[in-house]
């Protein structure tokens, strides 16, 4: 009888500690994002695959320009930022941020053309739509228009606005002739809309564009919550790689588009993506060179714009090499 009543008041301390930690709340993180293609896909999947609420968080994705979640960012009222191209720039220019992880290390850009325009050539005195003056699909597609023989500077107008869905909105309705679009919506232009696919920037530069940056006050009081993200996404990264038809069906559904496209998106973009969030020292410097050009200043020491000692504790962690 008494080994009875012990084991039930085992259980039932167990459903009480239980469910305490089942109603325990979430802490609520604000992240931003510039792009819902493939840039975008280890937050995406770590929010649908539900790898926020194992860390004990909930998230609240808002899409902003680059240049906007910067200026959010360095006043603390985004806890995190995913496009770190632009925050990049902004710490070299002295804003406190701190890049933590890197998900994109190759620029995954596609110059995407009106069926009419079938060469590079054939853009002069066209219209480019871009995001962000600058910003990383704007360095990408003056990259493709310069080795197709056109100065981006004089021979297209570039049109700033908008995300990469509503460049090729743009496209269909003959607003704009060009852009530099990732996947999905690069081969949705081309099997939906017969759009022209004439160059790629994936093998022409390193370009460090997507992570996890932070504001550096905030990395100071709560690195225990800075972690947590790094391992919702880390565990997102992990399962894109591990489970590519599960990846392709969750994407397929938040893009409304095909799996085939999905799965395609995914093995086209697939050597653009670090494994560990962490890009090696030559990526880096290439960066970072780039950067300064743009800028028209001296290139900054690596240490005074990332800073991926939580990222390795997570790998170490999760088993991530």
């Amino acid at each position: 009888m008494r080994i009875r009543r012990l084991s039930l008041l085992a259980i039932f301390l167990l459903g009480v500690i239980g469910s305490a930690h089942a109603q325990t709340p979430l802490q609520k993180v604000t992240i931003s994002y510039s792009s819902s293609g493939m840039p975008t896909v280890d937050w995406l999947i770590a929010k649908e695959r539900q790898f926020f609420r194992e860390e004990g968080l909930e998230p609240l994705f808002v899409q902003m320009s680059a240049n906007m979640a910067v200026t959010a960012g360095s006043t603390g009222d985004l806890n995190g930022l995913g496009s770190v191209g632009s925050a990049i720039r902004a710490i070299q220019r002295g804003v406190p941020l701190r890049v933590l992880s890197v998900s994109l290390r190759r620029p995954i850009f596609w110059l995407v053309t009106r069926p009419e325009i079938r060469s590079v050539k054939d853009l002069k005195g066209k219209l480019l739509g871009t995001a962000t003056i600058n910003g990383s699909q704007h360095v990408a597609a003056r990259k493709m228009l310069s080795l197709g023989g056109l100065d981006p500077d004089k021979d297209v107008t570039t049109l700033a606005g908008g995300d990469e869905a509503r460049h090729l909105q743009s496209l269909v309705s003959n607003t704009i002739q060009a852009a530099a679009i990732s996947p999905p919506w690069v081969f949705l232009a081309r099997d939906r809309f017969k759009m022209n696919v004439l160059d790629t920037a994936i093998d022409k530069y390193a370009s460090l564009q997507n992570g996890l940056g932070v504001n550096l006050k905030f990395l100071q009081e709560r690195p225990d919550l800075v972690k947590k993200m790094l391992r919702a996404k880390s565990k997102a990264s992990r399962f894109i790689d591990q489970h590519e038809r599960e990846t392709a069906e969750t994407l397929a559904k938040i893009w409304n588009s095909d799996v085939t496209i999905a799965v395609e998106s995914l093995r086209a973009t697939k050597t653009a993506f670090t494994t560990n969030g962490i890009p090696t020292d030559e990526e880096i410097k290439e960066h970072l060179a780039l950067d300064a050009q743009i800028l028209k200043m001296e290139p900054v020491a690596a240490s005074k714009v990332f800073d991926f000692a939580l990222q390795r504790e997570v790998n170490k962690e999760l088993g991530i090499k």
